[in-house]
């Protein structure tokens, strides 16, 4: 699952990296909420050099599961999910890093709200407990957070303060790597630290990953 706003050349790459790795099928899978085909337009280009059809914006809900989650905490306990995301062998989540007016940051964990028919019922259950009991049964094997340019502003749609920061953040830890984001760069001007942001936090209670990325290994690569 590739965000639909993530950088055309970061999912192109991500792809490729798949198939030199044996990947027998790759697809890169988004649910818009709105103007899905021009969404998808771009990285449709990107892709386009594999000669596959892989950029699917699924808007039918036949394409959907009903899906139930066990141990829920916060009265989110099912939902419709996309077939093809519940039958991969592989979920590698690759979102923009942006700032979100009702959850503070949307990153990996926010994002896996693309991969939902009605992410209305969320809302109406608690945003940000119901991102954690999605995040918790939709973990993803790999998170590579496009952080090429992050809106630090009025998101989710912007216009807001566009930080170019030129970086990737990668983690098989979906947690780690959104505090990792958190913790890196300005957000509505000024520095946060993981805990205050409240999917974040809960995430990190539950045992689905952790926010104390200065516990952990971290390594800057340039390239």
């Amino acid at each position: 699952k590739m965000g639909t706003t993530t950088h055309p050349e970061v999912v192109r790459e991500l792809v490729a990296m798949c198939k030199e790795a044996g990947a027998m099928k790759v697809q890169v899978l988004d649910h818009p909420l709105s103007g899905h085909e021009f969404c998808i337009r771009e990285i449709k280009a990107a892709c386009a050099v594999f000669n596959e059809d892989i950029v699917t914006a699924v808007q039918d809900g036949k394409h959907y599961q009903k899906t139930k989650f066990s141990n829920s905490w916060f009265g989110f306990n099912k939902t419709d999910i996309i077939k093809d995301v519940l039958a991969a062998d592989v979920l590698i989540a690759a979102p923009v890093a942006k700032h979100n007016h009702a959850t503070d940051v949307s990153l990996s964990m926010k994002g896996m709200m693309g991969l939902v028919y009605d992410r209305w019922e969320m809302h109406q259950k608690g945003l940000n407990s119901a991102i954690v009991n999605l995040a918790e049964y939709l973990r993803p094997d790999l998170v590579v957070i496009d952080a090429s340019r992050v809106l630090s502003t009025h998101g989710p749609t912007g216009p807001g303060k566009v930080l170019h920061m030129n970086m990737a953040i990668a983690s098989r830890d979906m947690v780690a790597a959104d505090a990792q984001a958190v913790k890196m760069f300005e957000w509505e001007g000024r520095r946060k630290e993981p805990k205050q942001v409240d999917h974040i936090r809960l995430a990190h209670n539950k045992g689905i990953g952790r926010m104390d990325i200065e516990n952990l290994n971290v390594k800057q690569i340039e390239v």
